[in-house]
């Protein structure tokens, strides 16, 4: 009962953290851009959908004045960062009332985590609107699972399984050139960017938060520009492609971010290839001392990766013409995995051709 009590009010402290300045900045753009219905319900109820919308929580949506049917999944990855530090503070809190008992750790965990869902999953229904609708029942999913991701290292030095840390290594590193390279066409198109900017107009406070938003979406963007150096390519709209084999592209929405966006295609970018297929290998230089169990436990772990984020860097965005953005989820899954796994095997089974003996414990010529 103690566990139960106590992880229930840090759960609410965890959600009033985030959820207050959500309120905030809601109220602010109620009272700056005003609304169709006038109704004071409507900063509250678009600061539950911030919530949820953080929480990657999708909605169903009909858009006015025709009521067409729409749906909003294509939500911001680095949102996520913002309930992982409210949910951490909570339950290190929760773990501090509780006198430090690292013995009920993981039943505080499984606790605070179910609450977090239930009160996510009550938030869902009661954010419902006419014209906005949380997918509800994925709203305890999401929350069960970023809750418990986000308090697995507290309260003790857990270590980290080989296969994890060799996995976790490898997906950062591609990740990592994908933001580099972001960060070059983000520079090299840094004047369209601020064009786009300037025809918006949004002012001074909706200038910080168009800023925010695209901050936020950096990791969408660098997901579907590794999705786009692996040779997939990735999407802007439905029936839309760019790729370095093909650019098929129609009009895409007014967003800053969308200015860094390649304007033809470009067999050179596969280049990069090397550089991803080098992971595969790198992941493999690191096993091989080991065994084969801890080289395919990291593969798969780097594929489950992958195909994780290839989930959340791609969606709809509200209507028919954008409901395909970012990279195709199974297209990028598997032609990451098989990059990566052909540089693995090189590295195993060079050696193996050359008739040398291979000093990976486990494993027979």
């Amino acid at each position: 009962q103690r566990v139960l009590s106590v992880s229930f009010a840090q759960v609410l402290r965890s959600i009033a953290l985030l959820l207050f300045p959500f309120a905030f900045i809601a109220l602010i753009a109620w009272t700056t851009a005003g609304s169709a219905s006038g109704n004071t319900s409507d900063p509250i109820r678009a600061a539950l959908w911030l919530w949820l919308g953080a929480h990657h929580v999708p909605f169903s949506l009909l858009l006015a004045p025709a009521s067409m049917a729409g749906f909003f999944s294509y939500l911001p990855i680095g949102a996520i960062l913002l309930p992982f530090f409210c949910i951490r503070y909570g339950f290190n809190r929760a773990l501090d009332r509780l006198q430090g008992d690292i013995g009920a750790l993981t039943s505080v965990r499984l606790v605070f985590s179910s609450l977090y869902a239930l009160l996510a999953t009550l938030i869902a229904l009661i954010a419902k609107s006419p014209g906005v609708e949380p997918v509800w029942f994925l709203a305890p999913v999401t929350a069960f699972l970023i809750s418990y991701l986000s308090t697995l290292t507290c309260g003790t030095q857990s270590k980290i399984s080989k296969p994890v840390a060799f996995a976790s290594r490898i997906v950062a590193i591609i990740l990592g050139g994908a933001f580099v390279a972001l960060s070059i066409l983000i520079f090299m198109n840094i004047s369209t960017i601020g064009s786009i900017r300037t025809v918006l107009e949004p002012g001074f406070f909706g200038g910080i938060l168009l800023f925010a938003l695209n901050v936020l979406y950096l990791p969408n963007a660098a997901i579907s520009v590794l999705s786009y150096f692996s040779g997939t390519g990735f999407a802007v709209g439905a029936n839309t492609v760019i790729s370095p084999f093909s650019y098929e592209i129609g009009s895409v929405p007014a967003f800053p971010l969308l200015g860094a966006l390649p304007t033809s295609s470009s067999r050179l970018a596969l280049i990069a290839l090397i550089l991803i297929v080098g992971a595969g290998a790198l992941l493999a230089s690191w096993t091989i001392s080991l065994n084969t169990q801890v080289l395919i436990q990291s593969f798969i772990l780097v594929v489950i990766s992958i195909a994780f984020l290839a989930y959340l860097g791609g969606g709809s965005l509200m209507t028919d013409g954008m409901g395909s953005m970012g990279p195709s989820a199974w297209k990028f899954t598997l032609a990451l995995s098989l990059e990566i796994g052909l540089g693995a095997v090189l590295l195993v089974g060079l050696p193996l051709l050359r008739g040398k003996a291979f000093p990976l414990k486990g494993f027979r010529r």
